[in-house]
This record gives structure tokens, sequence and C-alpha cells, in this order.
């Protein structure tokens, strides 16, 4: 609903905050430093928490306690994503070993905790962002092996051989990417400090923006406006593209 957000952060804290009055609504304390918070689609009352741990936690704000755990053999959740409106969610994790094909990208039944698929992404990088498409069942993966991956939503969740969105570089930045609102282009950063734009159809660069003076990091499209773009970096800048 845009009226609250909900932030964590390596002191373990938990705190969902009203926008409009800056009112404290929730806070609790995670057993690990977190890196990725995402609310459940369809609850606004429950939310998966990730980090320095090998579980994952959901937690409900209504009683202000994690009422679920997802246990995987990993040391650190980079990144989650829920699908099908929330029943299933995947993991991205810091495994890259050459017998981690079980571990780097893991999908879970939101509901009973069970693991789903884990074997989704067979080759040795580890994935610092997840991103789904608004219109195709399909999900994007930011990978440190310098390109993005595209893989089927839905079970087997199997990857495209034929599109791979290459051209730019990760080398272990938590660099972000995401879809277009109409889901024609995704956009990623990079660690040269570029920002790319990619056809998501045929693959191919659309464009490309001088972007900024350290690894950019984060990048985002406006949800109404289809021609605005943001960007920000590993020094700490924001930047507004038209």
């Amino acid at each position: 609903c845009g009226q609250r957000v909900l932030s964590g952060g390596f002191d373990c804290a938990l705190h969902l905050t009203d926008l409009e009055t800056g009112t404290q609504l929730f806070s609790g304390q995670s057993s690990f430093r977190v890196t990725t918070l995402k609310f459940h689609p369809k609850d606004p009352s429950l939310f998966v928490c990730g980090g320095f741990s090998s579980e994952i936690k959901a937690w409900d704000v209504r009683s202000g306690k994690a009422v679920r755990s997802y246990k995987a053999t990993v040391q650190q959740t980079l990144d989650v994503l829920f699908l099908q409106e929330g029943s299933e969610f995947l993991s991205s994790t810091d495994a890259s070993s050459r017998d981690s094909a079980d571990r780097t990208i893991i999908a879970w039944d939101f509901r009973s905790a069970a693991k789903i698929s884990n074997q989704i992404f067979h080759e040795r990088y580890t994935c610092p962002s997840l991103a789904l498409h608004p219109r195709e069942p399909v999900f994007l993966a930011q990978t440190n092996g310098n390109y993005l991956a595209l893989f089927s939503a839905v079970w087997p969740y199997r990857m495209s051989r034929r599109r791979r969105y290459e051209g730019h570089k990760v080398e272990g930045y938590s660099v972000g990417c995401e879809c277009s609102p109409d889901g024609d282009l995704l956009v990623t950063g990079s660690a040269d400090g570029r920002v790319l734009l990619y056809c998501f159809r045929t693959a191919s660069r659309a464009r490309t923006l001088p972007g900024h003076a350290q690894a950019c990091v984060g990048t985002a499209f406006h949800p109404v406006l289809p021609s605005v773009l943001a960007s920000c970096s590993w020094e700490g800048d924001v930047k507004i593209w038209h």
C-alpha cells in the first residue's frame, strides 16, 4: 500500500514505520544480521527475513514474533523473492562451491516451510539479487558471472539457455536488477558505475547510461512514470534519469 516501510540491519533490529507520521508500528530483534526483507504479497502482516544465518524467518507483525523457519545448509541468504501470489518464495545464498547446485537458489513452500526445489541454478556463481517479471511467468537472477540469468517462475524453474543478459559487471557487489512496469525492459547496475538497460525479448542492450563514479548497486523504475529511472551507487549518491 506504500504507507509503511520495513527495515532491518546489521544490528539485528527490525522496524516497521508509518511513513506519514513516523510512528513505530513494530519492532523486533532478529537472531542474525539482516540483509534482505520482503513483505508477503497478499498478507501485509507477514514478511520474510534473511541474512547471516542458515535460516530464513517468517515474521508476523501482529504478534511481533517469528512464526516460521526455513532451514538450509548455507551461511548467508542474499535475497528472497515471492512467487505464485505468495504461496512460494525463492532464496539465493552464498553457496558457490562445486557441489552447490542444491543450495544456490532454493524454492520454498511458504506455509509448510518445505523445499519445493533445490536444483535450479547449476553454475558456480552466487546470485546477489532476484527480480520477478511483471507479466511473464519468469524471474531473473543477477549472477557474479557478470550476466542476468532467466528462469521459469513455475516448477521445475528451468533456466533459459537461449536468453542471457550480458555486458555489465558484478564482481562481488550486491548489484540489483529490475523489470520495467510493462516488462519490456530490464535494468541493472554495474560494478564500474554504469546503468544498463536490456530488451527483455531479445536480450540485446537497449541503452547504457554513464551512471556513477563507483559501483552502481541499485536501480528502480518509477511505478507510474514509464520514462523515469532511479539509480544509486556505492559512494552513497542517488540519481534520477529521464
